[in-house]
């Protein structure tokens, strides 16, 4: 395991470690001189890093993606740490861990699979529950789906982070078809389950979270509605019209057109599911601001997907109490 990691660094201390690159530019100051900016990072976080001198050689071997060996000095620039580097160079494969470079799910992995494979086994529609777990236990999906993240930046943007993402959502599905009992369960579990299965392929995660050729020019639900069509196809007698009603599930999620939906939800369980992903997405942007050390007392770090930053509220309510006239 290496040491440190970013969450371990202090201002002035002089440090010796490996990062993964996430960002490489050369810029100029105002003055016209000529430096190496990285963005570096390991599964604690990132960290922004400058070499201004003698960078020339040990820059041009170094790419996006690659692993780094660095000397740097940990300063503080605008309130945030920040490197600047004296050595730098491209590390060797025997090392490093990839294992200490990509973010991680702190959930067990197995004991999510076997949620995940609970939640299939309760779906009653027969149909249903066939293409399900005729999807899960496709080996080269399930072990891709124990792995993937369930974005690049939005939301559980780590390793494991999908399973984690359709685990959340199953228990949500249960809960709320039990508050409406107007709703068709088995639906709301299929698109649980079912809703990005694309970013298996959409996304790639060996040494960073990024996404393939294929994702970028397609985009998840476009791979999904495939994938699972193929499936359905498969499964001979499968209804035509419920096999239309899974497609609607899976392209309307997104909920609105600006957020990339084909269509928006008309269907009472496709509105739902909407609300539920968006909601369980938007609780993970909230829980990673509120992670991050901001160097504020009351207040998380700014949340890019969200737009704003939250009240540390535990902090806040045992503050000192404010009295009013």
């Amino acid at each position: 395991m290496k040491t440190p990691f970013v969450s371990d660094l202090n201002a002035e201390q002089t440090i010796t470690t490996f990062f993964l690159v996430h960002e490489k530019e050369i810029r100029n100051t105002r003055a016209g001189k000529t430096f190496l900016r990285l963005a570096l990072g390991d599964r604690s976080g990132t960290i922004e890093a400058v070499m201004w001198d003698q960078f020339e050689a040990p820059a041009k071997d170094i790419s996006r993606d690659d692993i780094v060996k660095v000397n740097a000095r940990v300063e503080i620039y605008k309130n945030k740490p920040q490197l600047t580097l004296q050595q730098l160079r491209l590390a060797k494969s025997e090392e490093v861990d990839l294992a200490d470079f990509l973010p991680h799910t702190k959930e067990d992995v197995g004991k999510l699979w076997a949620q995940l494979l609970e939640y299939a086994n309760s779906i009653i529609n027969p149909w249903l529950k066939k293409l399900v777990s005729g999807i899960l236990a496709d080996p080269a999906i399930a072990t891709r789906y124990k792995r993937a993240p369930a974005a690049k930046v939005m939301h559980h943007a780590y390793l494991g982070g999908l399973l984690e993402h359709v685990v959340g959502l199953c228990g949500l599905a249960k809960l709320i078809a039990a508050h409406y009992p107007e709703l068709n369960a088995d639906l709301l579990m299929t698109v649980a389950i079912l809703h990005d299965v694309g970013k298996l392929d959409e996304l790639c995660y060996d040494r960073a979270i990024s996404y393939t050729t294929e994702g970028q020019l397609l985009g998840h639900i476009v791979m999904e509605i495939e994938t699972v069509a193929k499936a359905m196809d498969a499964i001979e007698g499968f209804p035509v019209n419920l096999k239309t009603v899974v497609q609607h599930l899976l392209i309307s999620h997104h909920g609105q057109y600006e957020f990339g939906s084909p269509k928006l939800p008309m269907i009472r369980e496709a509105l739902v599911f909407h609300y539920l992903d968006d909601m369980d997405s938007k609780m993970a942007a909230v829980r990673a601001a509120l992670a991050i050390e901001s160097g504020e007392e009351e207040w998380s770090a700014y949340s890019a997907a969200l737009g704003r930053k939250f009240l540390k509220l535990d902090a806040f309510l045992k503050g000192p109490a404010v009295t009013t006239k």
